[in-house]
């Protein structure tokens, strides 16, 4: 039995795993591999050079692999490659990337991408995110793993958001958001580190306590950003279970090319 509903449009040259499952009156491109077991929800619309993995569920109206949002874009073959296990839910739109940059839009594995959510041109999104409904990056966004991003948040295009950071939600962010911080507000501002997410995926106390204290360094202490590096460095050193996270905050922040929030 086919799992390819008979109103579906599946063009020419589409490359579909004979376990995926595509919905009523969905269009897959030419373009276009799906995995095993994903399963495409009604009226979506799958386009551009797309690579999908296998596991996703895509919901209903979805726009995959769409023209970028780019007055520079002159239809080149950019392309938009998903991972395994992502949850895109209904409305949502992710687009391909620009010959500006990599020419690549990624999404990695294990997302959680809820409805309405825009992920734009050229982004990097890692593993385990979740975006909640409404959330909307322009392009060339960085996502790394275990970030949350609230509803309605707005994000600018090049920033950065670290690991296991949290965004509340209708923030508006315009510059990078170090790992492991809480932020919130229009402008996004820090409001501590995500204590409450840390303990969920396991990390230690003392790792938990290092970071409190390289927060205070770079937030709390009077200090200039370059006079916190050097404190941060020092943190990094002090023989403990947080070293490692504390000198990932610190190579965040000394490549960040926006600026971190302040």
């Amino acid at each position: 039995m086919s799992r390819i509903h008979p109103t579906a449009v599946v063009e020419s040259g589409a490359q579909v795993d004979e376990s995926a499952e595509i919905g009523p009156y969905a269009v897959v491109g030419a373009n276009v591999t799906i995995g095993a077991r994903t399963k495409v929800g009604s009226h979506s619309v799958l386009e551009g050079h797309t690579t999908i993995g296998e596991d996703n569920s895509i919901g209903h109206y979805a726009i995959v692999g769409g023209r970028p949002q780019d007055m520079k874009y002159r239809g080149e073959p950019t392309r938009l490659v998903i991972g395994n296990r992502n949850t895109i839910r209904e409305f949502t739109s992710i687009h391909t990337g620009t010959v500006q940059d990599t020419g690549v839009t990624i999404v990695g594995d294990d997302n959680w991408i809820m409805s309405y959510v825009h992920v734009g041109h050229d982004c990097r999104l890692g593993n385990n995110v979740i975006m909640s409904s409404n959330a909307q990056l322009a392009g060339h966004v960085i996502v790394d793993d275990f970030a949350i991003v609230g509803g309605m948040t707005g994000v600018h295009q090049f920033v950065r958001i670290g690991a296991h950071s949290m965004v509340g939600g209708a923030s508006a962010l315009v510059q990078d958001v170090p790992p492991f911080v809480v932020a919130a507000g229009n402008k996004a501002v820090p409001h501590g580190v995500n204590v409450e997410g840390l303990r969920r995926r396991g990390f230690s106390p003392d790792a938990i306590s290092a970071l409190r204290s390289a927060y205070r360094t770079l937030y709390k202490n009077g200090l200039s950003l370059e006079e916190a590096k050097v404190q941060l460095a020092e943190l990094a050193q002090a023989g403990g279970d947080g070293d490692e996270h504390v000198q990932a905050l610190l190579a965040f922040v000394e490549q960040s090319q926006r600026g971190i929030i302040r």
